[in-house]
């Protein structure tokens, strides 16, 4: 386990949501190599997202 110490004050809203826009940058930049180093599996992963969305009722 990791040894965080506890923060004084909570963080933030804005910290709270800076992090988050970091961390979904790191995400889709991730996502996007993946898709191109593996174009196939990116493929699929695309026509399975269709599918579903095909199916999903609103």
């Amino acid at each position: 386990m990791r040894d965080e110490e506890p923060q004084e004050q909570p963080e933030t809203d804005a910290e709270r949501r800076r992090r988050r826009a970091q961390f979904l940058r790191e995400r889709h930049e991730a996502q996007q190599l993946r898709d191109r180093v593996k174009p196939r599996r990116a493929r699929a992963a695309r026509m399975r997202q269709a599918m579903r969305m095909r199916t999903f009722r609103w």
